[in-house]
């Protein structure tokens, strides 16, 4: 290995790269790989932290979101303003929650209970619904369900509001009471609709109560052998008991339901279950779409349990969550960019390819050192 010398070497050549080359290239990348680049150099520090690198991370319209927030917005840069927009604001009067993906960036909105159309939440039906104050909510609302036969809740947001070309999913944000009831089953109905696409499938808010276990059941060979033969149902003494016969306890066997299981492999394939969220609270996914160009109109997202007729109750609902959909196996935060290589070794690249303005501006340079370093 070389000495302090040539890691010094290293940290002198990559200063020599213009910052606004190296920045205008973070910039194209994602806010998980630009704090990533901080730890490359003090060249790579300063530009990876600038406002501009940071402000291209920011949707848009930040500045119209900062001036619909409830309470004033501060901050000290942009990366600060990033950071300080993925923790949930409330803009437009409380009527609406926004935050931003850590990951991407990409903008996500939170309505609440009192912009939702619950049916037999408004008018003269005290008895159905109340709205409430929960401490856990950061609206000042929830929607608690006293008791109905059929749920029915819908919430509508406009595409333009969305960031273009995501891919994004819809959350219904819960809590259940101890009391609740009636909402494991019958099965309940989500769905999006976003122009002609649907999205829809079956959920379960509540898990079903594990049937218990029957008692086992402990049987006397000779009791039951005299009470079969007494109700005529036995002529012939049970091979098992023939030799010998004493007074053992013999545990009938559980045989399990088979039909249960049948439909519990089921549910567990193809039907949604609740999730619990880092802030307490519960979610269960309504449906996905894809964002194009936001001109598709309204998205419309569902959730609805009017089967059965059985009544239900417990029911607490703090809103409807739109954010970006995670995709396995993909990194939805990665941006185009043509090639970025930041690795140390002997024969060292860094080489950024950057579009600009329609010309492309290409910035190499060799450098030599033995300590590796592998920026993924």
């Amino acid at each position: 290995m070389e000495g302090d010398g040539g890691s010094c070497a290293i940290c002198s050549d990559i200063q020599r790269l213009p910052e606004e080359c190296v920045a205008h290239a973070i910039s194209l990348t994602s806010p998980r790989d630009a704090c990533r680049s901080e730890a490359v150099s003090a060249a790579f520090r300063s530009a990876a932290s600038s406002d501009n690198v940071w402000r291209s991370f920011l949707p848009s319209d930040y500045a119209e979101m900062l001036a619909r927030a409830v309470d004033r917005v501060e901050f000290a840069s942009m990366k600060h303003l990033y950071f300080r927009l993925c923790d949930p604001i409330l803009i437009d009067g409380g009527k609406m929650g926004f935050f931003l993906d850590r990951e991407t960036g990409v903008k996500c909105f939170i309505l609440p209970a009192r912009e939702l159309r619950i049916v037999c939440v408004e008018g003269d039906t005290p008895q159905y619904w109340r709205w409430i104050h929960h401490p856990e909510s950061r609206f000042s609302e929830v929607a608690e369900l006293l008791v109905v036969w059929w749920l029915d809740i819908k919430g509508k947001i406009n595409s333009r509001m969305l960031s273009k070309w995501s891919n994004y999913s819809a959350y219904l944000v819960f809590k259940v009471s101890n009391s609740a009831s009636g909402l494991s089953h019958p099965l309940q109905e989500v769905s999006v609709t976003l122009g002609s696409h649907v999205s829809g499938f079956s959920v379960r808010l509540m898990e079903e109560q594990e049937p218990s276990r029957r008692r086992p059941i402990l049987l006397r060979p000779r009791f039951m052998q005299n009470f079969l033969r007494r109700a005529n149902l036995l002529q012939e003494p049970l091979e098992d008991l023939r030799e010998p016969l004493n007074d053992q306890a013999v545990e009938a066997p559980n045989v399990p339901d088979e039909q249960a299981q049948v439909q519990a492999q089921r549910d567990r394939g193809m039907v949604g279950i609740p999730q619990r969220r880092q802030d307490g609270w519960m979610e269960i996914l309504l449906g996905e779409f894809y964002n194009e160009e936001g001109d598709d109109g309204d998205v419309t997202m569902s959730f609805s349990a009017i089967k059965g007729g059985n009544p239900k109750s417990g029911l607490i609902v703090q809103g409807i969550e739109i954010r970006p959909k995670k995709l396995v196996g993909f990194d939805s935060s990665s941006r185009s960019i043509d090639d970025k290589n930041v690795t140390f070794g002997n024969r060292l690249v860094v080489q950024f390819m950057i579009r600009a303005k329609g010309q492309e501006c290409e910035t190499a340079q060799d450098l030599s050192g033995s300590d590796r370093i592998v920026m993924t």
